[in-house]
């Protein structure tokens, strides 16, 4: 059986600022800044043995959620976080 990430472990590291996952004994990191109420994604990483696992898709739904809860507006440099809210029309509300 395979793992399934939940969106729900994702957590916010504000002092790396990024979003984190822990999958596997590794960790899938969304990096991001904050002003004036956007927060931009950057980049996304997860680790090589998570891939095609939904490991990605889970850590951006985590932080996406999180920057809707904070009345954040979305700016998607990252091309993964970009792909996922066209692939996902509940969040494209959130862009900037």
């Amino acid at each position: 059986m395979s793992f399934m990430p939940s969106a729900s472990a994702v957590r916010d590291n504000p002092a790396l600022s990024r979003f984190e996952l822990d999958v596997d004994g590794g960790t899938a990191i969304a990096t991001y800044r904050i002003a004036d109420g956007v927060i931009t994604f950057m980049h996304t990483e997860a680790p090589s043995a998570t891939r095609e696992r939904g490991v990605g898709s889970a850590l951006v739904q985590g932080a996406l959620e999180a920057a809707r809860a904070r009345g954040l507006k979305v700016v998607p440099e990252c091309s993964f976080v970009r792909s996922y809210i066209a692939r996902h029309p509940e969040f494209q509300d959130l862009l900037a």
